[in-house]
């Protein structure tokens, strides 16, 4: 059966999919969940469950409403409503997570889309409380989407590796620098005309990521603790089939494993372009395997 298939293709990446990945099935879990309670409610005619979850999931810049639902710092950043800003908030998760998987291994990635939506709702909070254009709204204000997340990543990637290239459309190839600081400008020069809480967001994240990088390099891991409770995975996994024809992952080495987190601890530290020629050409044959 098709419904099958998908479900069965949906656990396969759960189990074996690296976490880029699981953060765009949990995305698009949650925006398809809210788009059926959403279809019910018009059905129904009777909005008030939805609009009431809503309310309790999407971070609010009001601080006393955030004192009855501090949960929702955490889970605004996995909420999407509008089917243009999930599909292009999971466009650039893929393409720069995968960047940064690259250089920095798979582990790191949860920690710092935590982080950086919490850094994008701290900003967003007290922009909002602080600055005099935003008082009148203060305590009617509320944002929602994996944007902030996503500057970390961005950020991330670019701090990393400012020279690293992706192809775009009518562009060719651009490094992903320009790409991360352009992307930001764009959206801070719009705060005064649209979506202001967006834009402050995206700064937060974009910090944050950048400073996640700054410290790694620094010698301090700033969710070490979090980190430790995922084990570290490579990019890219060699794999055999198995009787329903699915790809699994088998087991690496032990010696290329120690030298790949050698190396991808050397770039957290330095940056890609602190490695040697040798260096890069075994991290690269090793992502192709």
């Amino acid at each position: 059966m098709l419904t099958g298939s998908i479900i069965e293709d949906i656990k396969y990446q759960f189990r074996y999919g690296n976490m880029v990945m699981k953060l765009i099935f949990i995305n698009v879990g949650v925006f398809v969940f809210f788009g059926l309670l959403l279809l019910i409610s018009f059905l129904t005619q009777s909005s008030t469950f939805y609009n009431f979850l809503l309310n309790e999931l999407q971070v609010t810049a009001s601080l006393h409403t955030l004192l009855y639902q501090p949960w929702s710092a955490f889970t605004y950043m996995f909420l999407h409503i509008n089917v243009f800003h999930i599909l292009f908030n999971m466009l650039w998760l893929y393409w720069f997570g995968e960047i940064f998987v690259l250089y920095l291994g798979d582990k790191k990635v949860l920690p710092l889309y935590i982080i950086g939506g919490l850094g994008g709702a701290l900003l967003y909070i007290l922009s909002y409380n602080l600055f005099p254009a935003f008082k009148p709204v203060v305590e009617h204000s509320y944002m929602l989407g994996a944007s902030a997340s996503i500057y970390a990543i961005v950020f991330a990637a670019a701090t990393l590796n400012p020279d690293h290239e992706i192809g775009l459309i009518l562009l060719g190839n651009v490094k992903i620098k320009y790409v991360a600081v352009v992307s930001l400008l764009l959206s801070v020069l719009t705060i005064p005309h649209d979506n202001p809480g967006g834009g402050i967001a995206h700064l937060g994240g974009a910090l944050t990521g950048y400073l996640y990088i700054m410290s790694l390099r620094g010698g301090f891991d700033p969710v070490g603790g979090i980190t430790k409770l995922f084990k570290r995975k490579s990019a890219v996994k060699v794999g055999y089939k198995n009787t329903d024809g699915k790809v699994a992952p088998s087991a690496r080495s032990k010696g290329e494993q120690e030298r790949v987190d050698e190396i991808l601890d050397k770039i957290a530290r330095s940056g890609y372009d602190s490695l040697s020629k040798e260096e890069r050409d075994f991290l690269f044959n090793y992502s192709k395997k």
